[in-house]
């Protein structure tokens, strides 16, 4: 394996929809509101974003190295159990350690680039707030993985903090509108990590991972993936109803038999592992089609707007 797909195996960055999706909406919701999108300002965030979820991803596998997590794991899956380079020995876990460090700088860079371009300092506390966020997911004695706010930290972290800073970076003001709307991407970024702690239920529980499947148990907590999942489309149509969103946002309704079809594969095969994988993948589908759909919706409307 050359140097390239090590490091792309590393960082995982089949999964950086997760960062994007956000960011995406974030900065065409600024569109619909506003009707200018600077897309110089618009690549840096994406680029920033990108780096900051790369350095949490190689954060992760290292501090889950460290713990045993991952080591222990022997349920992994594609989506799941970590990208696995250290313990297939593809990359040592100090390597690993110095690359989220330099992608964290990257992010920073580009954190303090976007500062210069916009007003106060507020690129540069949500880009703190999401460093921390990432970084001590599983860093650290008071992990936030490790004491059952994981969910919650991925929901600001991958949800509300990339929403606002996109929105942030094209406008140079927060809104009601980007935070209120920024839940149904979060609810699905969740659903993701939380689908993914099924597989990894044994291991996690083993090195006292307290995230709410681990502390539920795996039946208890299916009700917590339906919420995430079927909560985002309310997340959605509540800020149309209330006029936070444009009503083309509602195009997201297209992607519901899709989230249909996932939550039906996870309520048959929740004690399963390789069955599960579908829905897995499912659930990263439906983020990535609401948020497009989102977006889609939000530059709809403003070219309707004239």
């Amino acid at each position: 394996m050359n140097a390239v797909k090590k490091w792309v195996l590393a960082i995982r960055a089949q999964f950086f929809t997760g960062i994007a999706m956000p960011i995406m909406f974030g900065a065409t919701l600024a569109y619909y509101e506003t009707g200018t999108f600077y897309w110089g300002l618009f690549l840096i965030t994406l680029f920033g974003g990108i780096c900051a979820h790369a350095g949490a991803n190689l954060a992760n596998d290292y501090f889950d190295h460290k713990t045993t997590d991952d080591d222990v794991n022997a349920n992994f899956t594609p989506f799941s159990g970590g990208s696995r380079v250290i313990q297939n020995r593809i990359l040592s876990a100090r390597a690993v350690l110095n690359a989220s460090l330099l992608c964290y700088a990257l992010a920073l860079a580009a954190g303090i680039y976007l500062t210069t371009r916009t007003p106060g300092y507020w690129v540069l506390i949500l880009a703190t707030a999401g460093f921390l966020g990432g970084f001590f997911y599983t860093a650290g004695r008071f992990a936030f993985s490790y004491n059952g706010l994981g969910e919650i930290s991925i929901l600001i972290n991958f949800g509300i903090l990339p929403t606002l800073g996109a929105y942030f970076v094209q406008t140079g003001h927060f809104s009601w509108s980007a935070l209120w709307s920024s839940f149904p991407i979060g609810f699905l970024n969740t659903a993701i990590l939380y689908i993914n702690e099924y597989p990894d239920y044994e291991a996690d529980k083993s090195v006292k991972k307290n995230h709410l499947v681990v502390a539920l148990g795996k039946k208890k907590a299916t009700t917590g993936y339906y919420f995430l999942i079927f909560g985002s489309y309310a997340g959605v149509l509540l800020p149309v109803i209330f006029g936070y969103l444009t009503p083309y946002a509602l195009l997201t309704f297209l992607s519901l038999p899709v989230a249909l079809k996932t939550a039906k594969t996870f309520s048959q095969n929740y004690e399963k592992i390789r069955e599960l994988i579908p829905a897995q993948a499912g659930t990263i589908q439906v983020h990535t089609l609401v948020g497009l759909l989102m977006s889609i919706g939000c530059i709809t409307g403003a070219l309707l707007k004239g």
